[in-house]
Formats: C-alpha cells, sequence, structure tokens
C-alpha cells in the first residue's frame, strides 16, 4: 500500500514539474517574442520621430504616460486575473470545475465595471493625473486620455486570460500575448510614420497615436481568446458536470474571495511600478537641488534608464514573469492538496528555472550592451553604461516577480506585502544619497539596493515557513553563474576584436552584425556547457537528451 502511495505521489510531483516546466515554456516563448517586437519597434519608431534629441523626448514622454497607466491598469484589473487564476486551481483540485466557472462569471461582471470606473477617471482627470504624476508637463494630458481606452477592455482581457491559466492551459495567453503585440506595433508605426513623414506633425501626436496603440492591440487579443474559448467550449462544459459539488459557495462569498485575494496582486504587481513612479516624480527636483539643469537635459537622462535602458532589459524580466505566471496555479493546487512536499519541489523547482535562463540572460545582455545600444539607439556612451547596470538591476527585479508569485500561490499575501513596503521604505531613504553621488545612475542604484532587501527577506521566510532546502539548488546556480561568467568573457574577447582591433564603426548596421555573431557565440558556449555537463538534465528533465543526441554532445 505505501509504495502504491509513493507512486502515486511521484506521478503527481513529475506531473507538477511537467505542468510548470511546459507552462513556462510557453508563457516564455508568448512573452519573449512579444517583448523582443515590443523592442524592435523603436529602430523605425525613434529614426521617423526625428533627431536624437526629439527621439529622447519622444521617450521621455512616452515612459511618463506609460508609467501612469501601468499603475491604473494594476488598479483596474484589481490584481483579480491572478486571483481567478489562483482560486480556479484550486477548485478544479478539488474537482469543483462548476464553482470556478461561477467565480470567473462573477468576476466579468466586476472587472467590466471597474474598466469603465478607471478608464473615466483616466480621461476626465488627465490635466490632474499629470499634474500630481508627471511633475506637471501637460504635454502628457492627451497620451494619458489615450490610454484611458485600453484600460476600458484590458480588464476583460486579463481575467479571460486568467481563467485559462487557471485550467493550466497557457498556451492562449501567450499566442494572444504575441498576436496584441502584433496588433500594437502595427497600428503605432504606421500612425507615426504618418504623422511625421507625411503630414510632418508633432512628436507629441506622434506618442498619443502610439500609446492609443494599446486599445488596439488588446481588442485583438480578447479576439484570439474568444476562439479559443469556444474551442474549448465543450471540454469545459464536459468538466463542469463532472463536478463534484459538495463544497457551496453563494454569490457573496465570490466576490469576498475575489477581493481578498484580489487586493495583495494589486500592491505586488505594482511593486516595480511604484519604484518608477518614485523616479519619475523626484528625479527633477532631486537632480535640480545638487544644480541646475535644463528640463530638457533632464528629460534626455530620464529617458535613458526610464523608457530606453527599461525597455530593453524587459525582454529579459518577461521570461521572469512568464515563470510568476505558470507557478500560480501549481502551487496553489499543492497548497489546495496539503502536499508539503510537492509545495517544496515546486518551490525549488521555480528558483531553479529563474536561475537557469534569467542569469544567462542578463549576463549575455550585460555583454552585448554596446552593439545591442546602438541597433536600438546609436552610439551613446552614457546609454551602454545605463544598460549594463539595468541587465544586472534585471535579475533582481526578476526574481522579485517569481519570488512574489510564489508567496502568493501559497497564500502569503500579507508577508509578501511587508517586504515590499520595506524595500520600497530602502529606495525612498537612498534615493538622494545615491543621485547625490552617481547621478543619473542613482535611481538604477537605489532601486536595487531597494529591492534586493526584498529578496531576502523573502527567500528567508520560504526558507522558514516551508523548510525549502536549497542545497542542490546553491550547487546548481553556481555552476549557471560558472557557465555564464565564461560566456561572459568570451562575448567581451569578441567584442574587443571586432570594435578595437578592427576599427568597425559604431554604426547600426555593424551593430546589428557584431550583435547577431556575440550572441550566436554567447549562447552556443552556455547551451553547450549546461549540455556538455547535465546541468540543463537536472532542472529541465531527461527530455534534454535529444538535444544532446543531436548536438552529439556526450
Amino acid at each position: 500500500m505505501d509504495n502504491e502511495n509513493n507512486k502515486v505521489e511521484v506521478n503527481n510531483s513529475t506531473s507538477s514539474d511537467n505542468s510548470l516546466v511546459k507552462g513556462s515554456a510557453w508563457m516564455t516563448a508568448g512573452s519573449i517574442f512579444s517583448r523582443i517586437l515590443g523592442a524592435i519597434y523603436i529602430i523605425p519608431w525613434n529614426a521617423w520621430l526625428g533627431g536624437a534629441t526629439v527621439a529622447l523626448a519622444a521617450n521621455a514622454l512616452y515612459a511618463k504616460g506609460y508609467n501612469i497607466y501601468s499603475e491604473f491598469l494594476i488598479i483596474s484589473t484589481a490584481g483579480i486575473p491572478s486571483a481567478i487564476s489562483k482560486q480556479i486551481a484550486h477548485y478544479n483540485a478539488l474537482n469543483e470545475y462548476a464553482i470556478g466557472n461561477r467565480l470567473f462569471k462573477q468576476g466579468i461582471k466586476l472587472m467590466a465595471l471597474l474598466g469603465i470606473i478607471f478608464a473615466a477617471i483616466m480621461f476626465f482627470g488627465a490635466s490632474m493625473i499629470a499634474t500630481i504624476f508627471a511633475g506637471g508637463d501637460m504635454a502628457t494630458v492627451p497620451v494619458i486620455k489615450s490610454l484611458s481606452a485600453a484600460v476600458l477592455v484590458i480588464p476583460i482581457l486579463s481575467i479571460t486570460r486568467g481563467y485559462f491559466q487557471g485550467y493550466g492551459e497557457m498556451a492562449p495567453s501567450a499566442i494572444s500575448q504575441f498576436v496584441e503585440q502584433i496588433a500594437r506595433v502595427f497600428y503605432m508605426l504606421l500612425a507615426t510614420y504618418i504623422i511625421m513623414k507625411v503630414q510632418h506633425g508633432s512628436y507629441v501626436d506622434a506618442v498619443t497615436q502610439s500609446t492609443f496603440a494599446a486599445f488596439i492591440g488588446a481588442v485583438a487579443a480578447i479576439a484570439v481568446l474568444g476562439y479559443f474559448f469556444i474551442r474549448q467550449l465543450p471540454r469545459l462544459r464536459k468538466l463542469s458536470r463532472s463536478s463534484s459539488n459538495i463544497v457551496e459557495v453563494n454569490d457573496r462569498k465570490f466576490i469576498a474571495e475575489i477581493v481578498q485575494q484580489a487586493v495583495p496582486f494589486i500592491v505586488m504587481g505594482s511593486g516595480f511600478v511604484f519604484y518608477q513612479m518614485f523616479d519619475q516624480a523626484t528625479f527633477n527636483a532631486m537632480m535640480n537641488s545638487l544644480g541646475h539643469y535644463p528640463k530638457s537635459m533632464l528629460d534626455q537622462m530620464y529617458a535613458l534608464f526610464g523608457f530606453n535602458a527599461n525597455k530593453l532589459i524587459m525582454i529579459t524580466i518577461s521570461l521572469a514573469s512568464a515563470m510568476a505566471v505558470a507557478v500560480i496555479p501549481v502551487l496553489s493546487k499543492a497548497h489546495a492538496q496539503n502536499d508539503q512536499k510537492g509545495i517544496e519541489t515546486q518551490i525549488t523547482k521555480a528558483f531553479e528555472l529563474f536561475f537557469f535562463v534569467m542569469i544567462p540572460a542578463s549576463i549575455g545582455m550585460y555583454g552585448v550592451s554596446k552593439p545591442l545600444w546602438i541597433v536600438f539607439y546609436s552610439y551613446n556612451e552614457k546609454g551602454i553604461s545605463m544598460l549594463q547596470v539595468s541587465a544586472m538591476l534585471a535579475i533582481i527585479l526578476g526574481l522579485f516577480t517569481v519570488l512574489s508569485a510564489v508567496l502568493q500561490g501559497l497564500y502569503q499575501n500579507r508577508t509578501a506585502i511587508n517586504y515590499l513596503l520595506v524595500g520600497l521604505v530602502v529606495k525612498v531613504i537612498v534615493q538622494w544619497p545615491m543621485i547625490a553621488v552617481f547621478r543619473e545612475f542613482g535611481p538604477l542604484l537605489a532601486t536595487f539596493i531597494g529591492m534586493l532587501i526584498t529578496v531576502i527577506l523573502m527567500i528567508r521566510s520560504l526558507i522558514k515557513l516551508y523548510d525549502v532546502d536549497l542545497t542542490s539548488t546553491i550547487e546548481r546556480v553556481s555552476y549557471i553563474i560558472m557557465y555564464s561568467l565564461i560566456m561572459l568573457v568570451v562575448i567581451f574577447v569578441t567584442n574587443k576584436i571586432l570594435y578595437s582591433y578592427l576599427g568597425i564603426p559604431n554604426r547600426r548596421v555593424y551593430g546589428f552584425i557584431i550583435l547577431i555573431i556575440e550572441a550566436g557565440i554567447g549562447g552556443l558556449i552556455y547551451t553547450y556547457l549546461v549540455l556538455r555537463n547535465h546541468l540543463a538534465d537536472d532542472i529541465l528533465g531527461y527530455q534534454m537528451n535529444r538535444f544532446r543526441k543531436m548536438l552529439r554532445i556526450k
């Protein structure tokens, strides 16, 4: 009998591992393609806007409007999509599929109402919002108004994604994400070209239409999810009819459950946005307290880290976000089944998956920072340095994203929020000293310190609460770091040869070629090392043996 139970536990554990890896793969693919597309558009977009000065002003305006929009979006969705995903996975684990469907229907009504309310606040209160959160920059008013349209529909989009994720279905979310980005980028590039090149208009109008593209993308994504929902409707109805119907939950309890689980997702989802909003609100004043700077110069400085570098590191951070989305329902299911061993296994698996992908991605971005910056923005020595600092910051931001998801998936919401607040307080305290010493690099370093404190506290809490043994994880991560540093050294040597000894000029076309060469060499080296030493097998599973045979690696 014990053997049978052991077999069931092993099968459940393997199934959960496969679910997490598969879910992470889908969400990572969707996120990475979306982020790459969302970064590539910058090349023609900046070119059509005009010279470097105009492009940086447009980037700063875009960043200010989008940071405000991000916070409104998080509040308007109220953390409900992630809460729905979490609760549906919980009830599905108890074979209560019908309850999950009722929960989804109640959530749809709530999301539609919140979308209407917060879209109206953004549209009619745009001037006041710009005064409070954009330092009185009235150029952000039309941008904020244009983004209110997206706030109207994205809550519905988000909760529908959460519904599919609660069933462990990550493909619809990933595909809709990619389609959303395609539609958004197509509209914003078309609108920018017409305004700037055909009509010879203002960059403010171009940015306004570029931000309105978020609405266009959301509508396209909703259409994709609708298609998947119709296709899967027979299966969903069958599961609903097979429910145990033992648990009784009334509609009032549904709303209470949604709100109770959603509020922490609002706070945690706003974590990095809080940091950005603080930078946006205080950067100019703190810089001017150290000496007088023209507004145009401050906008250019802010654009370098608040938009340009941030846009590129979000490609790597999206990897962590994808894993976070995948890990929530898996941990929620283990928690519902009181599977302590499964919880410990999934926590260590989440750690290892994160570091396996994130460390080489961020260190690799640090290595190729020069050609990468040249390709997207043209040569700027300070911008390249900003990207290098941001690439290292991305590891901490990504880890914060995953740890937040792990704690929330295990219903440790208060713990997660408390540690976020501690990090924010640290950020506020060290911001001015960091700016005083490091000038425009100060906000990034203050964010790094604040997030690092939060991450350390979160890891300590997980070890204490769930008796997580990270011995093997630390050993594997040490190998990941070692292989990533070997990759970095090779990239640096290649970079030195190409730029210094061969004297290749700092132009976009050459930067693109060098980027492909360096990224390709770095990727091959890291892949060879993790396959050669079977590290990939330990983290991703036995399927890696096929790749080893294909590449003839022993």
